[in-house]
This record gives structure tokens, sequence and C-alpha cells, in this order.
């Protein structure tokens, strides 16, 4: 309990920086100590039902198609133990294919509800927590590039509003010109790789949280970029995003924002143009992803003001979840 109280602690911090605060606590923390590994201490920090997916499955698969037979049986059992094996797997595959269908209905109605019932009732909108953030990467590709940094901040203020911390991606950065970030930067020891990273940081989004309320994460081109790029990394990572997350992207808000002021043709929406449309300075250094979220956290707030968007205008219109633009993708790719 003592190693879990330490990690709970860095909370108390102004502004929680990770890689900073990382070399008087990594080798004691059992899950951020490389020696031990990816452990269950895990579910501790993070939520259990978001942990690393699937696990108790593939034990299960292995221990119910392996077939021993000895001696002179082999050869007589071999067919029956064929067919029983193809049963079995065909058992198998279909109860996970179930069990997965049911977990994606169940996460498409929990977004659904939380919008339902913000729709019946604004004042549920009050319990939902905003949270701007922003990730560096070392290229475009998901699939091929990894995160390199991110920040978050909450756009309720207080103690413990911001988060920002680099990620040590463990291969080459080819962009440092682009951010500032060099590969000497984040491959070091003291900087946490992703998969030790998700679980503090859904705790910290958690401790972000409202008592029953929901979060609504916000990106700039958070469609296209930032939730595709995240949710890769917690797949890599085997975890999931979590199905009371909702995101919203600042990008066509800023487009309608911008059309309402009277501009017309081809409209500048980079976070650099839409500062200097609001006339909000750039604090610290352009494409770090703290600068850029503190950056956001004020045009996001002039740009709802401008469309005159509610909390509850904002969750029903233009939220999303990880779930429903995977599905759009696939409908994409598929037609």
């Amino acid at each position: 309990m003592r190693k879990v109280a330490m990690c709970f602690s860095l909370l108390q911090f102004p502004r929680y920086r990770i890689h900073a605060l990382a070399n008087s606590w990594w080798e004691t923390f059992p899950i951020l100590n490389r020696r031990a590994g990816i452990t269950s201490s895990f579910k501790v920090l993070g939520s259990g039902n978001y942990g690393p997916q699937g696990r108790q499955y593939r034990r299960y698969s292995r221990q119910i198609i392996t077939m021993k037979t000895e001696g002179r049986k082999k050869d007589s059992l071999s067919s029956k133990g064929n067919i029983k094996d193809e049963i079995l797997e065909e058992a198998l595959s279909t109860n996970l294919n179930t069990h997965k269908s049911s977990v994606a209905d169940v996460e498409r109605t929990q977004v659904l509800d939380i919008r339902q019932m913000i729709a019946e009732n604004k004042e549920l909108a009050k319990l939902v927590s905003f949270i701007v953030f922003d990730i560096e990467t070392t290229g475009f590709s998901r699939t091929e590039d990894r995160i390199i940094e991110i920040a978050l901040q909450d756009l309720a203020g207080g103690k413990n509003s911001t988060f920002q911390t680099l990620v040590n991606p463990k291969c080459y950065v080819p962009n440092s010109h682009i951010h500032g970030i060099s590969t000497h930067m984040v491959n070091k020891p003291d900087v946490p790789r992703m998969e030790e990273l998700i679980p503090i940081l859904l705790q910290y989004i958690k401790s972000r949280q409202k008592p029953g309320g929901f979060v609504v994460l916000i990106a700039h081109n958070a469609r296209n970029f930032d939730v595709p790029f995240l949710a890769e990394e917690f797949s890599r990572c085997s975890y999931k995003i979590p199905p009371d997350w909702l995101f919203v992207d600042s990008l066509p808000l800023a487009r309608e924002a911008m059309k309402s002021k009277g501009f017309k043709g081809a409209l500048k929406l980079s976070l650099q143009a839409l500062g200097e449309t609001f006339k909000i300075p750039l604090k610290g250094s352009a494409h770090r992803a703290l600068a850029d979220v503190q950056m956001l956290s004020l045009i996001f707030q002039k740009i709802t003001f401008e469309l005159k968007l509610s909390g509850s205008s904002i969750i029903e219109k233009y939220s999303f979840s990880d779930l429903e633009l995977r599905n759009s993708k696939k409908k994409k790719s598929s037609s």
C-alpha cells in the first residue's frame, strides 16, 4: 500500500511532470521498474475494467484445445482428437466473438446513454470534466510512429489541473526539427514508456472526474490524428480506451467560428493562426504538447463563446467515442 500511495502523492504537485520526478521513485514503484516487467500492479493504478485485455481467454484456449495422447492410443485417437479440437476451437471462437460483440454493444449503449441523459437533463452537463490534450509524435503514421510527449489541462482549473510528460518511444526520433524533441531527450531510463504511462494517465484522468460524472477530451484535429494515435498506442499496450471517455475535435468548431466572424475563402485553422485571430499569445515553443494545450484551452473557450455553445450542446452535437470512430473508419474502408 505504501508504494501505491507514493504514486498518488505525485498528484499533489502543481504540474505533473513524470520524467522530471521519476528518479526519486521510479525503481521503488513496481509498475515502473523495468526489472519487474508488466505486473498486476497496473490494475491498481488504472481501472480494472480497462486493463490488459484477453489474457484469460488466451490461457483458456490453450488449456481447452490441448490434447495429449500417448503410446499406441495416439494413432487410433488422432482423428477423433482432430475432430474434437475443431469443435472446441469453433465453440471457443463463437464464444469469443459473441463476447466481443456484446462488449461492443455495451460500449455503444453507454455512449448513447451519456448523450441521452445529458439531452434530457441539461444539469448533468455540470458533471462533465472538459480536458484539453495534445500529443507530439515521431511522424504521421499511427501504426509505424510513436507518441513522444503528451499533455493535458482540465478546463475547470484548480490544483493539479495540468499533466505533462515526455514518452520513451524506444526508437529514433526523425522529426525533432518540428517539435524540438530529440532522440536523446526521450530515450532515457527515467522517461516512461507508453506501457508504463497508460495506467498513470488513466488514474490522472479519473482523478479529474467529478463524482458520477463523465470525461470529454478535446484536441485540435482529434478525429483524424490525436484520438486514432492514442487508441493505437493503447491497443499496442493491450489496453482499451474507456467507454465513458468522449472526444471533441476543436477543428470543425474553429471552422464554424471563423465563418461566423465573417471570414471567407481558405481559412487558416492552425493553433498559431487561431491564436493570432483571437489575440492569444503562445506560451513556450510551438508544437510542444504543453504549449499547444495551453493555447487550445484558451482558443476553445473563445470559439465556444463565439458559437454560443453550452456544455450540453457541445456533447450532444460534437462529441464522439473511440468506438464510433473505429466503426466509421471500418465503414469507409469497406465501401
